[in-house]
C-alpha cells in the first residue's frame, strides 16, 4: 500500500508565504504601471512639462504596455510557459519586466534627454523620450503579463484543493495595493504645482518603482527555490505510482492551443475580461483628467478619490473570493460586478457635480472591480486542463491587451480634443454594456453545462 507524501502545499503557512512572495512581483508591476495615473492632468499643458508629452502622447505611451502582448508575444510566451515551466520562463519574463521598467525610467530622465543618444534619435523622431519610453513600456508590459500568468498558474498549483479563489483574490488585492500606493504617493513626491515641471520631478515615481522591482526579484528567487522543492516531491517515487498513468497525457503539445480556443466557455471568459478591464484600467489612466473638471475638485482630492478603486478591491476581492470558494455562484457575481461598473460610469458621467457623487461612483467602480476577477480567474482551471493553464491565461491576457492597447489611445485623443469630461465616459459606458451581455451569456452557458461546476464552490 502506497502512502501519499505530504506536500509543501499542504502546509497552510507555506502556501500563504508563497502567495506573499508571488504577490510582491505583481505589487511592483502594478505600482510601476500607474506612475502617471494621478498626475495625468499635467499632460494637458505639454509646454509646462520638460518631458513635453501631451495627453495624446500619454495615451500612446499607455497603449505601449500591450503592443508586444497583442502582436503574438503573449501567445508564444504562454506556450513556452507550459512547455518549459514557471521557473525558467517565469524568471525570464520577471527579468524582462524589470528591464523594461529600467528603460522607461532612463527615457524620462534628464540624463537621457541630455545624452548623445537623445540627440541622435532626434534626427528621426520628434520626441526621443516618448519613443524610448514606448519601447521600454512595451517590454515591461510583455514581461509583466507573462509574469502575471506565471503567478496565477503558480497559485493554481500551490492552492489546488485548498482556498484557490481566496488566494487569487488576495493576490489581486496585494497587487492592487501597488496601484493604490502609486495613486496616493505619486502626487506627493512630484511637485506639479510648479510653473514648469522638470525631468527630476516626472522621473521620481519611476525610480521608486525600480526599487520595488529589485525587492520583487529577490522574493521571486526565494519562490523558485521552494517551487523546485515541491516539484521534487511531486516527482518522488511514492507519488509517481499515483501519477504515472497520467504522465503521458499531461505533456504539453503546441496543438493544445487550438483546443483552448475552441472552448466556448473560455472565449466568453476572455471577452468578458477585455471589455470589463477596459472599463476600469483605461479609465484609471485618465481618471484625474476626467474627474477634476467633472466634479470641480483639486488634484490632491482627485488622487484620493481615484485611489478608492484599488483600496476597495483590497477589501472586497478576498471577501468575494471566499464567497466563491464556499458558496459558488461565480457567474452570477460576474453579472453583478459588470452591472456595478456600468452604474458607476453612469454616476461619473451624469450625476450632479457634487464631490459625494464622485466618491460614490469610484467606490462602486472599485466594488465591481472586486467582484468579477474574484469569480473569473478561479473559473479558468475548471474549464481548461492544468497542463494548458499557462496557454489559457496567456490567451486571455492577449485578448485583454488588444483592448488595453487601443482604448487608452482613443481616450487620450478624446481628452485632448474635447473640453467636456463626459465625452470619454460614453466610451466606458458602452464597454460596460457589452461586459454585462457577455456575463449573461456565460451564466446561461454555465446553467446548460453543470458538469463544468462554474457556479459550484471551489472548496468543499
Amino acid at each position: 500500500m502506497n502512502i501519499k507524501k505530504k506536500l509543501l502545499s499542504d502546509s497552510a503557512k507555506m502556501r500563504w508565504a508563497i502567495l506573499l512572495m508571488l504577490s510582491s512581483v505583481m505589487f511592483a508591476s502594478y505600482f510601476f504601471d500607474d506612475i502617471f495615473s494621478t498626475i495625468s492632468q499635467i499632460f494637458k499643458n505639454p509646454e509646462m512639462v520638460a518631458l513635453g508629452w501631451s495627453s495624446s502622447d500619454y495615451g500612446f505611451y499607455g497603449g505601449a504596455y500591450s503592443f508586444l502582448c497583442v502582436w503574438g508575444g503573449l501567445i508564444i510566451c504562454g506556450m513556452l510557459l507550459d512547455k518549459w515551466g514557471v521557473k525558467f520562463t517565469g524568471s525570464l519574463f520577471v527579468g524582462l519586466m524589470a528591464g523594461g521598467a529600467l528603460l522607461v525610467t532612463y527615457s524620462i530622465s534628464e540624463s537621457f534627454n541630455q545624452s548623445g543618444l537623445s540627440t541622435w534619435m532626434s534626427q528621426f523622431v520628434s520626441k526621443p523620450s516618448l519613443t524610448l519610453a514606448y519601447a521600454g513600456c512595451a517590454i515591461f508590459g510583455l514581461g509583466s503579463e507573462i509574469a502575471g500568468v506565471a503567478v496565477t498558474r503558480s497559485i493554481a498549483k500551490w492552492f489546488k484543493g485548498h482556498e484557490m479563489a481566496l488566494a487569487m483574490g488576495l493576490q489581486l488585492a496585494l497587487a492592487r495595493l501597488g496601484t493604490a500606493i502609486a495613486l496616493v504617493l505619486v502626487p506627493r513626491i512630484v511637485n506639479i504645482e510648479q510653473s514648469f515641471i522638470p525631468y527630476s520631478e516626472t522621473s521620481r515615481p519611476a525610480v521608486a518603482g525600480m526599487l520595488l522591482m529589485i525587492i520583487a526579484i529577490v522574493f521571486w528567487a526565494i519562490f523558485i527555490f521552494f517551487d523546485s522543492k515541491i516539484d521534487k516531491q511531486i516527482k518522488s517515487e511514492e507519488l509517481q505510482v499515483e501519477s504515472q498513468a497520467k504522465l503521458k497525457d499531461d505533456q504539453f503539445k503546441f496543438s493544445d492551443i487550438f483546443k483552448v480556443l475552441s472552448n466556448k466557455h473560455f472565449i466568453l471568459v476572455a471577452l468578458l475580461c477585455v471589455f470589463f478591464y477596459c472599463c476600469i484600467i483605461s479609465f484609471r489612466r485618465f481618471a484625474t483628467s476626467i474627474i477634476i473638471p467633472r466634479f470641480e475638485i483639486s488634484g490632491d482630492i482627485a488622487a484620493w478619490m481615484v485611489s478608492m478603486i484599488p483600496f476597495c478591491t483590497m477589501i472586497f476581492t478576498p471577501l468575494f473570493g471566499t464567497l466563491v470558494d464556499r458558496r459558488g455562484r461565480g457567474t452570477r457575481l460576474m453579472i453583478l460586478g459588470s452591472c456595478l461598473v456600468f452604474v458607476a460610469h453612469l454616476i461619473i458621467a451624469f450625476a450632479p457635480s457634487f464631490q459625494f457623487f464622485g466618491y460614490a461612483g469610484i467606490a462602486i467602480l472599485g466594488i465591481g472591480y472586486s467582484l468579477v476577477p474574484a469569480a473569473m480567474w478561479p473559473s479558468v482551471p475548471k474549464i481548461i486542463p492544468e497542463k494548458n493553464l499557462g496557454t489559457a491565461y496567456s490567451l486571455i491576457y492577449w485578448i485583454q491587451n488588444m483592448g488595453l492597447m487601443i482604448v487608452p489611445v482613443i481616450v487620450g485623443k478624446i481628452v485632448e480634443k474635447t473640453t467636456s469630461p463626459v465625452d470619454a465616459e460614453y466610451l466606458f459606458i458602452g464597454l460596460a454594456i457589452v461586459a454585462i451581455i457577455i456575463s449573461l451569456l456565460l451564466a446561461r452557458s454555465s446553467d446548460k453545462n453543470p458538469q463544468l461546476e462554474l457556479d459550484k464552490p471551489n472548496k468543499a
